[in-house]
Formats: C-alpha cells, structure tokens, sequence
C-alpha cells in the first residue's frame, strides 16, 4: 500500500458493490411492470393487469448493495467524526467536501421509492368509475436516476476515501517530523 492511498481492497469492494447496484437500477428500469385494462364480463368490473413485478426486487437489491457499499466506506473511516482527526490542509478541506457532496441519500430514496410505486397495484374497480380507470405504473426514469446517482455516490465515495486516508497519513508523517525537529526550541513546544 502505497502512502496516503488508502486499502485496495475497500477501493474495490466500494466500486464492486456500487456498480451491482447500478446494474439492479439499470434492470429495474427495464423490467418496471406496466399494466393494462381488462374488463371482466362475467362480473361486469374492470381491472388492471401487470406483468412481472420483479423490478421490485431489484430496485430493492440496488438499494441493499448500495447501503452496504456506504456502510462499509463509513465503518472503515469511521463517519470522518470519530477515530483519529484529520490533518489541516487541502486534503482535509477535499475530503469533506466529499463527504458532504456525497448523493447516498438521494439514490436510495430514487431506488426504494421506484421499488414501491412498482409495487404499488391498482385493484379492481366498478364500471362506474371505467371512463376515468387509469393503471397506475411507475414513471419512466425513476430508477435511472438512481442509478446516475449511484454512480455519482461511487465516485464521490472513491475520492472521499482517497482524501481521508491521505489526511490521517499526512498528520502521522506531521507528527513525526516535528517530534524529530532539530531547530532547539523543544522548550517552547
């Protein structure tokens, strides 16, 4: 590992983990269920039919793998509030403002909103109200926009993690420094 770069490993299994959610977003866009009105002779009502509803489930699962992408970067750097300060300087400023510019919330909120209206279903209504019947779906575009935020979310991640650790790896090397100075003002310190 090379100074100020961080783990390898948390790079990988944060970009891992947010492209499979990109790619639940990207199939939960494609197969979001659409329906259709169908009369019932026999019972004189009318109501919709949908196909498959399992763009649900992979608006939920891209929103799992993305909440375990945030918690893992957030439990390896410990919220940037708890553990070890960072280091004044521009990797410090960087690094917050990649944490405070991260889009986490909004994708998630565009993913399990996507995956409840999809799983939202209009049910049966009487033939009185057949001139206004509508079946509900989902809008076009919930769930790629979160997936643009997922992206957004795994590269403001990958720089805030980047900044972190070259902040608290700065403050080490600082702290070394200037415990070895040799200017023979130790009395002043």
């Amino acid at each position: 590992m090379k100074e100020g770069r961080g783990s390898s490993l948390v790079h990988l299994l944060v970009v891992v983990l947010s492209l499979v959610a990109f790619g639940f977003a990207i199939a939960a866009e494609r197969r979001r269920s659409v329906g259709h009105i169908v009369n019932d002779e026999r019972t004189n009502s009318t109501y919709c039919a949908y196909n498959s509803d399992v763009a649900t489930g992979y608006g939920v699962g891209g929103f799992l793998f993305l909440l375990s992408s945030e918690s893992l970067l957030m439990g390896v750097t410990k919220c940037m509030c708890f553990g070890r300060p960072l280091a004044p300087g521009s990797d410090r400023a960087w690094s917050i403002i990649y944490f405070v510019s991260a889009t986490f919330l909004v994708a998630e909120a565009c993913l399990i909103a996507g995956a409840k209206t999809n799983a939202y279903h209009t049910k049966y209504r009487g033939m009185i109200y057949a001139q206004n019947f509508s079946c509900e779906s989902l809008r076009k575009g919930v769930f790629v926009a979160g997936a643009v935020f997922v992206v957004a979310t795994m590269i403001l991640n990958v720089y805030y993690y980047m900044y972190f650790t070259k902040a608290t790896t700065n403050q080490t090397a600082h702290k070394t420094n200037r415990s070895s100075s040799t200017v023979g003002m130790t009395g002043y310190a």
